[in-house]
């Protein structure tokens, strides 16, 4: 990775001024252009472990295959026709047979820790894609951010103590093992026997290797989500513009309007009962409607039900005496046309202001608006 690839905006969590919490349109902004909190030691330590724990299982199997083509070779090595077209296909035979099944494991491995770390599937091409900007690197401020940061001196922190544990790991496992070691130095013949000692202690090695690298990816985790978070973080005056943008945004408006319905719908008898009038057809319909001057132009549908819940309306209406008028057109009118928490149309206006106005439950200055 060249200094061009950087984006400096990664590293923007000490930017003065950043203070606010990243919003969830900026995460997922993010998310789209393949940004996400990811520890590539977490990715790399899970590919290690299941490799490792392949060549465990397979260890017998791979013994076997590689004793079948070294008697192969060896019994062909003096002949002058040793290495033929067969040989070579041989060869390559034994070889993907060795490699493949790790290989896979290792890839389905991977993909497996990035979709962990990604919580989900995720594709963007935006990583890669050429930004012909940054042909000029900032070197200068790349360095302050990188190497001479927090995230720098975490870094070589880190490396540092993997070289440690890994060298103290394997003194203590050749130590504990030089007997069997200095057993096979005087061993005479008895070629698999140390083939399969060392391998056996190898295995240990990379074993604790696999292990230890995954147990310390997880602090890195969240060492990298945390500076992610921050390198995310927003000023005052981005929150203002961003919340500006989302008020215009029609998708926004519609999962707000979508929202409030719910809420609606899920306390029917508390709309209910603090509505000024159920509307019924009289018994497969019921809408409940609700006027307050200081939050909207006009009455609002409040409450609304068909069959069953028409008649659960009009009970918890009667309960709380909320009058209920019979108006079959206006009901299915509004029924149809009308979501819960939104404005009537103005063709019912002049008829819910007659309504309202019978009544008598209507403030004055709705009913000179609604007849204007």
């Amino acid at each position: 990775m060249s200094f061009e690839d950087i984006d400096l905006q990664w590293f923007a969590a000490e930017d003065e001024g950043r203070t606010e919490e990243p919003s969830d349109l900026k995460l997922e902004k993010a998310r789209k252009e393949g940004r996400v909190a990811k520890s590539q030691d977490a990715n790399g330590a899970f590919v290690f472990f299941f490799a490792v724990i392949s060549l465990l299982m397979l260890g017998k199997w791979l013994l076997g295959n590689f004793q079948e083509i070294l008697v192969f070779f060896f019994s062909r090595c003096a002949e002058g026709n040793a290495m033929t077209g067969t040989s070579a296909a041989v060869f390559f035979n034994y070889f993907l047979k060795m490699v493949l099944p790790i290989s896979f494991v290792s890839l389905a491995a991977g993909v497996a820790g990035n979709i962990i770390q990604n919580k989900g599937w995720m594709f963007s091409l935006k990583p890669i894609t050429p930004n012909f900007s940054k042909i000029l690197p900032h070197v200068g401020e790349y360095l302050k951010k990188t190497a001479f940061s927090k995230q720098g001196a975490f870094n070589v922190f880190k490396s540092l103590a993997k070289i440690a544990v890994i060298v103290f790991a394997a003194f203590l496992i050749i130590r504990g093992n030089m007997g069997d070691l200095l057993f096979i130095v005087h061993a005479n013949g008895n070629i698999l026997g140390a083939f399969g000692k060392i391998a056996s202690i190898a295995f240990e090695l990379l074993l604790f290797a696999a292990i230890f690298f995954l147990v310390i990816s997880i602090p890195d985790y969240v060492v990298q989500k945390k500076e992610f978070i921050e390198g995310l973080k927003m000023t005052k005056q981005e929150v203002k513009e961003e919340f500006k943008e989302m008020e215009g945004d029609p998708e926004v408006k519609n999962r707000i309007k979508q929202a409030q319905r719910q809420l609606l719908a899920s306390n029917i008898p508390r709309a209910v009962a603090e509505s000024d009038v159920v509307v019924t057809n009289p018994t497969h319909f019921a809408v409940a409607l609700k006027y307050d001057a200081s939050e909207t132009d006009a009455p609002m549908v409040n409450a609304k039900g068909e069959d069953f819940m028409a008649q659960r309306i009009k009970e918890i209406a009667r309960e709380n005496d909320v009058p209920i008028v019979e108006n079959r057109s206006l009901a299915r009118g509004l029924y149809a046309q009308v979501e819960l928490g939104a404005i009537i149309p103005s063709e019912y206006l002049s008829v819910v202001a007659v309504l309202y106005s019978r009544l008598g439950s209507v403030k004055k200055r709705w009913k000179q608006g609604a007849t204007a």
